[in-house]
């Protein structure tokens, strides 16, 4: 008899391109059929064969409150009964962009869009806009989404294919994309001197984390705002990931870093498609109505998302949960760190705030470059056990772990114990 997963990927496989509506979906770094999700209520993932999973993936990111909170939902089920979509504006994204701009100052006015992709893609054109220069500098493994632009020496989003970009893209929607190293500011300063002069921004993650999770190093952040005042470049912030993560706010409070333009999505959809683009007043006014830089989407400021983002925006400023949440997350992978010991597995958990990247190599980690040298094979090996024993890890080498409210000492306590288990399978199969 054909399982409910089998029959399900049968007719996905017919009805979509491989199956599913993102790659990382298919599995295809892992090793193993994908699943299927039924429901899930807080950390835990119930898959549509009955298994219920805890869920360290958590949607890539957006569910810090974990699956399902419950004022979310009464927020979403107000929402929807109201109506689900106008056509002009409302009161909700009116508000959603307030809180954003008190939560982060360099803020001062911001559109919402529809997702990570659409607002990095609008950052790119209103600074090409604003400043009258076509090339921008990227990093590589700093993911921005697929627009044509952003898809030269891509992570996560691409990093498990074949191909180091992506087929279809003309060479002339990224000629003008210039790639340096993240960490390494010697790049930075020899492009910078090149073509300083077309250079209308310069985009990176200020965490990046679509490569794993590589942290930047000292100084690193203050040398881009120099490089980008010197050269007349504006500096943005893709803080899809970053933005209420690690703090109510973006990483550039915590690094004292300004940017000029900011991108986030994510945790403020609270789980529904959202995302924003902000910065200084001047730069954003750019865009139409005000200014000659077009942007426009039908579906943009959802009262239905605008309300999930507004309920998980007032959850994290009333509880504050960062400390405890860098606290569990400190309790785990210290004890993962003492089981690859025990296993004599040389592996690497970079750590910050809720996010742990997982990188099976003993050597200095600073950027992409040194991620792509982690043994897959073992990733592979840890994915599967964990998987069979109930943990959902993120289906990629390339992704990294979150933690979220939701997750309790009893997950922790069962996911050290399955990491100790797979750890054992990974020394004794590599």
């Amino acid at each position: 008899m054909v399982s409910t997963r089998e029959a399900l990927a049968a007719r996905a496989r017919r009805a979509m391109p491989g199956g599913v509506n993102s790659p990382v979906r298919a599995f295809g770094a892992v090793g193993v059929p994908p699943i299927f999700a039924r429901e899930a209520q807080g950390a835990t993932l119930t898959t549509t064969d009955g298994r219920a999973l805890i869920d360290y993936c958590q949607s890539f990111g957006p569910l810090i409150l974990g699956h399902a909170h419950p004022e979310v939902v009464a927020a979403i089920q107000a929402a929807a009964a109201r109506g689900t979509h106008y056509g002009v504006t409302t009161e909700a994204e009116i508000e959603l962009a307030e809180r954003i701009k008190a939560a982060i100052p360099s803020i001062e006015r911001l559109r919402l869009v529809s997702s990570g992709t659409e607002a990095c893609m609008t950052a790119i054109r209103v600074a090409r806009g604003a400043t009258g220069r076509n090339k921008i500098l990227k990093f590589s493994g700093c993911y921005h989404g697929h627009a044509d632009a952003c898809l030269v020496k891509a992570g996560s989003g691409v990093a498990g294919i074949a191909s180091a970009s992506s087929a279809g893209v003309p060479a002339g929607c990224v000629g003008d994309t210039l790639v340096a190293r993240y960490n390494h500011p010697e790049d930075v300063t020899e492009l910078v001197q090149q073509h300083g002069h077309e250079l209308a921004a310069i985009l990176v993650e200020p965490v990046a984390a679509n490569m794993g999770l590589v942290q930047p190093a000292d100084g690193f952040l203050a040398f881009l705002r120099e490089q980008a005042d010197a050269s007349g470049a504006l500096l943005v912030f893709d803080g899809v990931i970053c933005g209420f993560r690690f703090c109510y706010g973006e990483y550039q409070q915590i690094c004292g870093v300004t940017p000029d333009i900011t991108c986030l999505g994510k945790i403020i959809g609270g789980g529904l498609p959202v995302g924003a683009v902000g910065g200084r007043a001047d730069v954003m006014e750019q865009l139409a109505p005000l200014g000659p830089v077009y942007q426009g989407g039908t579906l943009s400021g959802n009262p239905v998302a605008a309300a999930a983002g507004l309920a998980t925006l007032h959850r994290l400023q009333a509880d504050q949960p960062y400390a405890e949440l860098e606290r569990q997350t400190g309790r785990l992978v210290a004890a993962l760190q003492d089981a690859a010991r025990a296993a004599g597995v040389a592996l690497q958990l970079p750590t910050l705030g809720s996010l742990v990247g997982v990188v099976f190599s003993d050597q200095p980690i600073r950027g992409f470059e040194d991620i792509e040298r982690t043994r897959q094979d073992q990733f592979q090996i840890l994915f599967q056990s964990l998987l069979q024993q109930g943990i959902y890890w993120p289906p990629s080498p390339f992704e990294v772990a979150f933690l979220s409210t939701a997750h309790t000492e009893a997950h922790i306590a069962q996911t050290i114990a399955a990491w100790q288990h797979a750890l054992t399978r990974v020394a004794e199969q590599t």
